[in-house]
């Protein structure tokens, strides 16, 4: 047999110089091959993952403790044993033997500090099963000496494990001590162990229980019949002694049957009894159940009555009608004294009608008789309510308006300007808002007919209150008449033009300032009286931004206080597309319908004292428009656009007639000097400036427009009948228009645009008048510099003086008739230039732009003799200004 590694003193010497330093012993060293090899189906072991270690059991010696360890020793790459791994032996808490290996020569150790790792454990495998027992054997006896516990062993016979160290007797020997008393560390080999490995096993008083059982049932093979033959008897044995034993019960036993027989009996006539008692407790629980649902029945009955007489009473409760109420309702008062019982009568009869509707009433009480008369005579009673109070009504109001047409004092009268008061009336109106407002709830189609009556009466008041007021207006305004020819050439009208006529216009703003704030509250008012569902149509006092001249009689905030919703939360819920937005501006219309035709007279009054003044009333009108909300009363926007439109078109009329004063200066026989419309136009923008006042920009911008359009074309015209003298008429025009609109084109941009229109135009005329009267004079000079320009487009400079008539030759002759005598030529041109100048202060600015051409002209011609004849000598440009400026 093999040597084994235990065995061998070099792996041990090794080992320990492994571990040199630990202050361990080594007490054994083996060599094995570590895998993590799983055994397949096959039993076989992998050996491919195997690799070599030494096992080393080693001990530390600590005072009176030890510590025993489990050392894994690997292999270097020069083949020098060194630690890999260390094991604590407190630890180890299984061993186990695999199955899987046929040969049970692999094994696994289990430490329970390892327990949480996921890695298995290593499997450690042997050369044999004596290295395997070898080792397991020492490992199970360090652990009972040193750590006083074995672990748990699996996968092999803990009795064939004895055997084995029976036969193979290691023992251990005792550490040393010395003679102090304390342990020295010795060598603890395998061979020195003294203790056997059964001791260390099983105790012997268990081995000499064991071997006295053994003994008392061995036997040999052919002694297993007799064996059985023995037991056999033994059990009949026992059989027959319990046979006797039941025999000798007998009696007990006929005891406890008597006893069971008598029970049976007693049970049986209970049985019986419990069988009557339960018929007759279930006759019982009917007769019960017969009563109760007897008095179910008739508790439910009463409480049905009662519920249904409490029910009865609210319905004849509902269903009747107040002798009071009915007075009022179908005969009562409508005088101011009685209103409060009318509108409590109003308010009970909707109440009514809406309790006996299908949401407020139990559908089954619909159908009913009772309730079905009940509801025709409601109707009735609010057809005869509604029929009288629309005719009290309607009779009413005709009754308060004709009241007050028929006293003077309500109006204008000569010589008192009265300013309608309304509050008189509202008061009295008011007194039925609530009425109004009941009848709609009751029958909305009758507010139709009462919406006429009231707007038919009114209006007749308010027409009759603007035409006194209007005709006294115009009969207190005195102002004298301007005349229309504006721009018209006749004499004296520049005079009148100058009359203040700021009357006419302070009197169209007073007859806005009074009537507009007037009308819009009438219209705020209407919508409120006459419970239209619309939002509020303005603010009270805030109609106009003149609202602040009312009288102190104004009635002020009150006028529209109704009790009805604010404009606010009527907006919410309304909104602009109310249906009946629709219909409160056909109402407004036959309420205010007629009196817009006051306004027109007023206006064509205005228009004939003197036209400039639409545009202050243009400027009014768009004003008191602008602080109109877009939703407020439709009929007074629709006032104030005409009146807007109306102004306008008067004005406009204005104008034509203006222009068409213009255009008939064209017809005149022959036009010299500054045109009579060019001045007169000026003092007609300056005026129209003055009435402005910020407002109605844009309708004096088209006026000014479409008249400087009429006069440049009609100036245009007038000139081409005189060719000869165009120019010169044109330039005075043209510089007498920037003249006298300066001023005026310095702040109205549209007249800047015109001005500068003008001056473009003087220039040009300037421009061409001055040519022609410098070529009048110098016509050979500036003929023969054009022929040589002419020529320098085809030739050469060079070869000029040789054609026809543009010698040098021609040259000097040119020269002497053209420049001698110069000054009396200048002196004839300036005389030119004075002579059919009718605006003597334009002949300076003329004269020196005249000389100025001329020296351009002159410069030019000296530069093409210079280039074309250089030889030639002509008077210099020097000597030219020279002469010029002495003129």
């Amino acid at each position: 047999m093999a040597k084994s590694s235990a065995d061998d003193d070099e792996l041990r010497r090794a080992c320990e110089a492994a571990i040199e330093g630990t202050k361990q012993q080594i007490v054994m060293s083996i060599r094995v091959a570590k895998s993590r090899g799983v055994w397949g189906k096959s039993g076989k072991l992998g050996r491919q993952m195997a690799k070599p270690r030494v096992l080393a059991l080693s001990v530390k010696s600590k005072g009176q403790r030890k510590k025993a360890f489990l050392r894994v020793m690997k292999y270097s790459s020069g083949g020098v044993l060194e630690p890999a791994k260390m094991y604590k032996l407190k630890h180890l808490s299984k061993v186990e033997v695999i199955t899987n290996d046929p040969s049970g020569c692999t094994f696994t150790l289990g430490f329970d500090n390892l327990r949480s790792q996921s890695v298995a454990p290593p499997q450690w495998t042997m050369r044999n099963t004596d290295d395997r027992n070898r080792i397991l054997v020492c490992l199970l006896n360090i652990c009972k000496d040193v750590l006083v516990r074995l672990p748990k062993v699996v996968g092999i016979d803990i009795v064939e494990m004895a055997l084995w160290a029976k036969d193979n007797t290691p023992a251990v020997t005792a550490p040393k001590s010395t003679e102090d008393g304390e342990p020295v560390p010795e060598a603890v080999t395998e061979r020195d162990m003294k203790v056997t490995v059964e001791k260390e096993l099983v105790s012997q008083a268990e081995e000499e229980d064991m071997e006295a059982l053994l003994g008392t049932y061995v036997m040999g093979i052919g002694e297993a019949e007799a064996f059985s033959e023995r037991l056999k008897r033994e059990l009949q044995a026992l059989e027959a002694a319990n046979v006797h034993a039941i025999l000798e019960s007998e009696p007990l036993v006929d005891e406890v049957l008597h006893g069971l027989e008598a029970a049976t009996n007693i049970v049986d006539d209970m049985d019986e009894w419990l069988g009557i008692f339960n018929i007759k407790l279930r006759h019982m629980r009917e007769d019960i159940e017969s009563i109760e649902i007897r008095n179910n029945k008739l508790e439910m009955q009463s409480v049905n009555n009662k519920a249904l007489i409490e029910e009865l009473d609210k319905v004849i409760e509902r269903l009747r009608v107040p002798s009071e109420y009915a007075a009022s309702l179908t005969g009562g008062s409508f005088d101011e004294a009685d209103m409060l019982q009318n509108i409590e009568a109003c308010e009970w009869l909707a109440k009514a009608l809406r309790g006996l509707e299908v949401p407020n009433l139990d559908p089954i009480y619909a159908n009913m008789r009772a309730v079905k008369e009940k509801r025709a005579e409601l109707e009735k009673l609010k057809a005869t309510f509604v029929r009288r109070a629309s005719d009290f009504l309607r009779n009413y109001f005709a009754s308060l308006v004709d009241f007050m047409v028929s006293d003077k004092s309500y109006f204008s009268q000569r010589g008192q300007l009265k300013r309608p008061d309304h509050a008189d009336l509202r008061y009295k109106c008011r007194t039925y808002a609530r009425l109004l407002q009941h009848l709609k709830g009751l029958d909305k189609n009758c507010l139709g007919p009462l919406r006429k009556a009231y707007c038919s009466s009114l209006n007749l008041l308010l027409r009759r209150e603007a035409r006194e007021f209007a005709n006294e207006l115009r009969a207190s305004t005195k102002v004298s008449r301007n005349p229309t020819v504006w721009l018209e050439g006749s004499t004296g009208s520049s005079q009148n033009a100058n009359t203040d006529t700021s009357a006419v216009s302070d009197a169209y703003a007073k007859m806005l300032t009074i009537f507009i704030p007037l009308l819009v509250d009438e219209s705020s008012f209407f919508a409120h009286f006459m419970c239209f569902e619309v939002p509020a149509l303005a603010p009270p006092g805030a109609a106009g931004n003149d609202s602040k001249n009312r009288s102190s009689n104004d009635d002020g905030n009150d006028d529209d206080d109704l009790g009805i919703m604010d404009i606010d939360d009527t907006d919410k819920k309304t909104g602009k597309n109310s249906p009946d937005l629709t219909a409160l501006n056909e109402s407004l219309q036959d309420l205010l319908d007629g009196i817009q035709e006051d306004f027109y007279a007023v206006v064509d009054w205005a228009y004939k004292i003197d036209p400039l003044r639409c545009i202050s009333m243009h400027g009014i009108t768009e004003r008191y428009l602008s602080g109109q909300k877009a939703d407020a009363a439709g009929f007074v926007r629709l006032l104030l656009g005409d009146l807007e439109s109306r102004v306008s078109m008067q004005f406009s009329r204005f104008v034509d007639e203006a222009c068409h004063q213009i255009e008939r200066n064209e017809r005149n026989v022959r036009q010299m000097g500054v045109l009579p419309y060019i001045p007169r136009f000026a003092a007609l923008a300056t005026r129209m400036e003055q009435y402005i006042q910020g407002q109605s920009r844009d309708l004096v911008d088209q006026a000014y427009t479409k008249f400087v359009s009429i006069m440049f074309v009609t100036l245009e015209k007038i000139a081409q009948q005189d060719p000869k003298y165009a120019d010169i008429l044109l330039l005075e025009n043209y510089a007498a228009f920037q003249n006298s609109l300066y001023d005026l084109a310095n702040v109205v941009p549209t007249l800047a645009k015109f001005y500068h229109q003008a001056s473009e135009a003087y220039e040009q005329a300037c421009t061409r008048h001055i040519s022609m009267i410098i070529y009048y004079q110098f016509e050979r000079l500036f003929q023969f510099a054009k022929k040589i320009e002419d020529l320098m487009y085809t030739i050469t400079p060079e070869e000029i003086p040789f054609q026809l008539g543009l010698s040098k030759m021609e040259l000097r002759k040119m020269i002497k008739s053209s420049l001698s005598g110069v000054d009396k030529s200048i002196a004839a041109m300036y005389k030119k230039l004075q002579k059919n100048l009718a605006s003597e202060e334009l002949l300076p600015s003329l004269w020196d732009k005249c000389k100025k051409e001329f020296l351009d002209k002159y410069e030019s011609f000296v530069q093409l003799v210079a280039k074309v004849y250089p030889s030639e000598n002509v008077p210099g440009v020097t000597e030219m200004r020279a002469l010029l400026a002495n003129m």
